[in-house]
């Protein structure tokens, strides 16, 4: 399942839909709109392995990798949020729902930034 934070615009979710990707969204079809980033985390728990995708950096942190989840922090512009959750979903090493639990990853022009569990140091990958 991958769930959209409130912070990626209407128009980038409609944009991923036109690309037939299965997403939801905080707020619309998800959880509740005004939710607290401090009750992100327990309803991503109660969810069957979601990919939460976020521009709010204070999701990329080695300490918020889980079994249960996977948290993707978009280190990139509003109207670019759509690119690159489908770029990501499309990468080799996260192109499953299996691969990306457990993951803490930043999504930037450059490449990605990936906290895993039981893993002490960032992981960088190139855009394939």
């Amino acid at each position: 399942m991958n769930i959209l934070d409130e912070n990626i615009s209407k128009s980038q979710r409609q944009l991923l839909e036109s690309w037939r990707i299965s997403i939801k969204q905080v707020g619309v079809n998800a959880g509740r709109s005004g939710m607290k980033d401090s009750e992100i985390i327990p309803f991503l728990q109660g969810l069957r392995r979601p990919t939460f995708f976020t521009r709010d950096d204070g999701f990329f942190k080695a300490t918020l990798c889980h079994t249960r989840y996977s948290l993707i922090y978009l280190d990139v512009e509003k109207s670019e949020a759509a690119l690159f959750i489908r770029r990501l979903l499309k990468h080799s090493e996260f192109n499953t729902q299996a691969k990306r639990m457990g993951n803490v990853v930043r999504v930037a022009h450059t490449g990605l930034a990936c906290w895993r569990l039981h893993v002490r140091e960032e992981i960088h990958f190139k855009w394939g």
